[in-house]
């Protein structure tokens, strides 16, 4: 008599298969959420207005969310010294929630503007860094100086109607690059994934052919 095996039986392999299998379909949707995210960039780009409005509202929510959150840690924390600054905080973000909420154009410019001095002084302290140290990378950062500063000029020479298109570009351009990183994520992460599951539809493949060879009992 020889040893067969059982038709409903399961190889040692049938596991790791569909472990790459799932794995596999992990990978696409992340890839489906990155060209998502693409496509949004690139509607925001077109309608930068519409994105910055989005975006306030967006950043509106997270805070009240986050205020909500605080708030019930606060709460939670009572009778210790994390009380009382949970609960500034807490009411800060919810505070500047309902604010963003009401009035999204009035906090895009109050964004706008501090982003303008965010590049102004960013740009000043590289500008003034690469000249005093002159490092290997002093080009590159002499180049970043300039750029941010002459953006935090033309924001500002264009506020406040600057404020309905810069938030949004960001916010835009966010999306974009994003996308493009889960889209290179997924699409390497399938094609490691093919390749391992080739390399074990091989081994498989030498398994069955050796286990042909029965010896009889």
């Amino acid at each position: 008599m020889v040893r067969t095996k059982k038709a409903g039986t399961k190889g040692p392999g049938a596991g790791k298969a569909d472990g790459t299998t799932k794995l596999s379909r992990g990978f696409g949707w992340l890839a489906v959420l990155g060209v998502v995210l693409v496509a949004a960039g690139v509607v925001g780009l077109f309608y930068t207005g519409f994105a910055t409005l989005t975006s306030m509202f967006l950043f509106g929510w997270l805070l009240l969310i986050g205020g909500v959150v605080g708030l019930l840690h606060a709460v939670q924390a009572r009778g210790t010294g994390f009380f009382w600054l949970g609960a500034v905080v807490a009411a800060l973000n919810l505070a500047a929630g309902v604010v963003i909420l009401k009035m999204p154009e009035v906090a895009a410019e109050a964004l706008t503007m501090f982003a303008a001095l965010l590049f102004l002084a960013g740009g000043v302290f590289r500008l003034a860094g690469s000249l005093v140290v002159r490092g290997p990378q002093f080009g590159w950062t002499l180049v970043q100086g300039a750029f941010g500063l002459l953006l935090g000029i033309l924001v500002l020479m264009s506020w406040p109607s600057s404020s309905q298109y810069v938030i949004g570009t960001f916010f835009s351009l966010a999306l974009l690059f994003d996308g493009l990183g889960l889209i290179a994520t997924g699409y390497g992460g399938r094609r490691v994934v093919g390749l391992v599951s080739d390399r074990m539809a091989e081994d498989g493949s030498r398994n069955a052919a050796g286990d042909k060879h029965v010896q009889p009992e």
